[in-house]
């Protein structure tokens, strides 16, 4: 027979995963309203709730805001640790307290197991969240039409605000490891376009010149992230930022991204014909989950983060592999639109629990707040010296001010490292508050930059 307490656990988790599903659709809708993407609605609400319902001493997120932190003392504890011990070991003196009680607590058994299915669901979510991305854009044939000037703008746009992000650290937080400063450095080289695309449609924009430069450089862009996010996750994994480890790790990591660009298509045609008698809706389904677990186990084989893997499967997957069934044109679904209820459900979730891990009160240290001013400017100064890149009858503000939002691909990067224990929860908080900010800004500086300067190509 269940008992009282179980029971109250169970209608706290339930009133737990409505609270945060209604915040996600609530961020949702006025993200929306206010013209953002989704996924900020979603991230502020969790980090509303987070901060909120953490000092008001919920215990659910007081769990959850630890992440996967949790999961650590668990691993700690069974291998021989105390319950304070571990909690001291992963979270330091100051912060373990409040878990410590909860640990000691009628239901402490119940909230570890509520924080390893969360942290499952979480690190299987971005494993889909980043196939979704990566069907967002089919790069083999964009890359063929970009243009010098895209090419151009994305590279600057990629590595000098890498490069800035990386000396801003040095200088500021010359104390925590080369490591963690590789992968923020390497987060600051992301872009996120969803924001652009719809400012840029808002102001008739889209057609411009300006805009087929910012989209072709995104496109190009999202490789290049691929690349970076391959080498710094393969740097945590091995736990060595010596110039020797990272040029293998590199070399690694461009080995399986050759091998997952050339042979994958080969892969492709080969499960394609093999399920050729089933309904086309069928196959697509099949095809796109074999392909993104195949890939992201082949890169935790490596020694790369599987959402490598999964990205990759989604830069591969086109319409156009399933001609066996006909025009293409002319199907019911297309694979957006079937993995779409996933995403659907998947990514508020995760957006918002993301949020809540974001702690505030880090913010209360001077340190941490130079930090963040830097590594800001460092995200503004080196995206917008990528419109520098564009040449000829072209806005190159704008073209610079449209590479600055960084966007879900930048926030995996965050959880990344911190779940691989690179990034504490400071840097984290500092991170994705860049994200936000950056996404906030955007709009605004194009609109003014349009104004001043209307010049479109």
């Amino acid at each position: 027979m269940t008992s009282t307490s179980e029971s109250l656990t169970t209608v706290s988790l339930i009133f737990g995963i409505v609270m945060i599903l209604s915040f996600a659709l609530l961020g949702r809708i006025s993200a929306r309203k206010l013209g953002f993407p989704t996924v900020f609605g979603e991230l502020l609400a969790g980090i509303l709730i987070g901060n909120l319902f953490y000092f008001w001493g919920y215990d659910l997120i007081v769990v959850l805001r630890e992440g996967t932190s949790c999961v650590d003392i668990a691993r700690l504890a069974l291998s021989g640790h105390s319950w304070e011990e571990a909690a001291r070991m992963v979270l330091g003196e100051e912060s373990s307290g409040k878990i410590i009680d909860l640990l000691h607590g009628d239901n402490g058994s119940h909230y570890l197991q509520i924080t390893q299915a969360a942290d499952l669901f979480l690190r299987y979510g971005l494993i889909f969240i980043m196939f979704h991305i990566g069907l967002g854009t089919y790069v083999i044939s964009q890359l063929r039409g970009m243009d010098a000037d895209a090419l151009q703008v994305a590279i600057i746009g990629a590595f000098t605000p890498m490069v800035l992000g990386f000396m801003v650290l040095l200088v500021l937080a010359s104390g925590t490891s080369s490591i963690e400063h590789i992968f923020i450095a390497a987060t600051l080289g992301t872009t996120g376009i969803a924001v652009t695309s719809h400012v840029l449609a808002r102001i008739r924009m889209q057609e411009s010149r300006e805009a087929r430069v910012i989209l072709g450089a995104a496109v190009m862009d999202d490789v290049l992230g691929l690349v970076m996010l391959a080498i710094a996750t393969g740097i945590a994994v091995t736990g060595s930022a010596e110039l020797g480890d990272i040029g293998r790790t590199s070399i690694r990591a461009g080995l399986f991204l050759v091998c997952a660009f050339g042979f994958g298509p080969t892969f492709l045609r080969l499960l394609i014909s093999m399920l050729r008698h089933f309904d086309v809706m069928e196959a697509k389904l099949f095809v796109s989950f074999i392909l993104v677990i195949f890939l992201a186990g082949l890169a935790t084989i490596v020694q790369l983060s599987p959402i490598v893997g999964a990205f990759a499967a989604g830069l591969l997957m086109h319409e156009s592999h399933f001609k066996t069934w006909g025009d293409t044109q002319h199907d019911k679904h297309t694979i957006r639109e079937l993995f779409a209820p996933l995403e659907v459900i998947i990514v508020p979730a995760f957006f918002v629990l993301m949020g809540i891990q974001v702690k505030l009160e880090t913010l209360l240290d001077w340190h941490v707040i130079n930090i963040f001013a830097g590594l800001l400017a460092a995200a503004v100064i080196g995206k917008w010296l990528s419109g520098l890149g564009a040449r000829g009858k072209v806005n190159r503000v704008v073209v610079g001010i449209g590479m600055m939002p960084r966007g879900e691909v930048g926030l995996a990067f965050a959880f990344i490292g911190k779940s691989l224990g690179v990034i504490d929860p400071a840097m984290f908080t500092v991170v994705v508050l860049m994200v936000v900010v950056t996404t906030l800004l955007t709009p605004l500086m194009l609109r003014m930059a349009t104004r001043s300067n209307p010049q479109t190509g």
